[in-house]
């Protein structure tokens, strides 16, 4: 047995966690870069804790999925102000453009020659400036793994610049930012959770330290999402989501994933999708037909019976089995509304292309079991 276990400097999680970031921003350096959304009144209370400690800051926003020049336009600004330190404070996007601005500003080149598939693929060879993570959604785990996903809308994909560089100094997991999110993001994020909670226990490379992380998180994400998206106020069911979806970041990071995100990656790529609602279209399916292969063509493998545990702690029943587990998060996505992946442009005529992409892409690497081009067309036909 072999594995490596990696995560962000320091964690804080809990309500109210963001007042404590004042004397540690402090210890940090005296310039800023703090990358946010697109709105400014989401961030005042960030700012006037920075400004309190006294800190110089300069603001850059994401719009959306960060583009590879979004990130080179913020390693700019960055290198400009001579920032000390980067917050990136939002959702995933957020998060993932404020590692790569952090890791790039001290290292030389365009964030291009960095990239994997569509660039050098250079390895980033020198620590990046301190970087530190909030999120403000429960979904991407982004404030605790290794890379930070770029869309590149020249090449119709999504990649990811990946170095242990891009773990960031501090994540504050601070479950009170999220009680407002609208419920199609509560939704969306919280099912993305959950199936990076499910892609790593059954992963090739799972390991025993994030099969801990997976049990934990799946248990408080099926007890809780659901009260979430009804009540955003429910503060117990926002800070279940909120460690759900840390532990699925600390568990993505160590044991990989699987055929969800080996799809959501060119389909992001190709379509104006956010990462969240396309894992949730995909889960169920994906699970139905891994689990079906599994037992046609590796009938003695011990991942059926993980699937089974997975029935077992999503239904609460200790007699549920693998096909209870897919009837439940098949019945979670209708009470959310996740619409098919037809809301987000996929046709019939797209599913070649984006099979062929997705076979190749790295996450299906820890995929359970190798599938086949009928299977993987099977999977995205379902879920259109």
């Amino acid at each position: 047995m072999r594995f490596e276990l990696a995560t962000a400097g320091r964690i804080l999680f809990g309500p109210g966690t963001l007042k404590e970031l004042e004397p540690i921003a402090a210890d940090l350096g005296k310039r800023a870069l703090i990358v946010r959304g697109r709105n400014p009144d989401h961030t005042k209370h960030l700012e006037a804790i920075i400004r309190a400690a006294n800190i110089n800051y300069s603001l850059f926003e994401v719009h959306g999925e960060p583009t590879i020049d979004r990130i080179d336009a913020g390693v700019k600004q960055a290198r400009e102000i001579e920032a000390d330190f980067v917050v990136g404070f939002g959702g995933g996007s957020m998060i993932d453009s404020a590692k790569a601005i952090a890791a790039l500003a001290t290292n030389p080149g365009p964030v291009l020659e960095y990239l994997e598939v569509i660039g050098k693929g250079k390895q980033l060879a020198l620590a990046s400036i301190p970087c530190i993570a909030i999120p403000t959604t429960a979904g991407t785990g982004a404030e605790v793994t290794r890379n930070a996903v770029l869309a590149s809308p020249a090449h119709k994909l999504k990649v990811s610049l990946r170095s242990p560089y891009l773990l960031p100094r501090l994540a504050v997991v601070d479950p009170m930012l999220t009680r407002d999110l609208p419920r199609s993001v509560t939704a969306s994020t919280g099912l993305d959770a959950l199936t990076q909670l499910i892609e790593p226990y059954v992963s090739v490379r799972a390991n025993p330290v994030t099969d801990g992380f997976c049990v934990e998180g799946m248990r408080r994400a099926a007890h809780s999402l659901r009260s979430a998206f009804e009540n955003g106020q429910d503060l117990p069911a926002r800070e279940n989501m909120a460690l759900a979806s840390l532990l699925g970041g600390l568990s993505l990071a160590n044991a990989g994933l699987g055929a969800v995100h080996g799809f959501a990656s060119p389909i992001g790529g190709m379509f104006d999708a956010p990462h969240g609602a396309i894992c949730a279209a995909l889960l169920p399916h994906v699970m139905e037909i891994n689990i079906r292969a599994l037992r046609e063509r590796a009938k003695e493998t011990a991942v059926i019976s993980r699937y089974d545990t997975i029935a077992t702690l999503l239904t609460g029943s200790g007699k549920a089995t693998a096909g209870d587990a897919i009837q439940w998060v098949h019945q979670l996505s209708k009470d959310l509304r996740i619409p098919g992946l037809r809301t987000y442009g996929v046709s019939e005529s797209d599913v070649p292309v984006v099979v062929e992409q997705a076979a190749i892409a790295s996450s299906m690497k820890a995929n359970p079991i190798a599938l086949t081009t009928e299977e993987l067309t099977e999977i995205l036909s379902r879920a259109m």
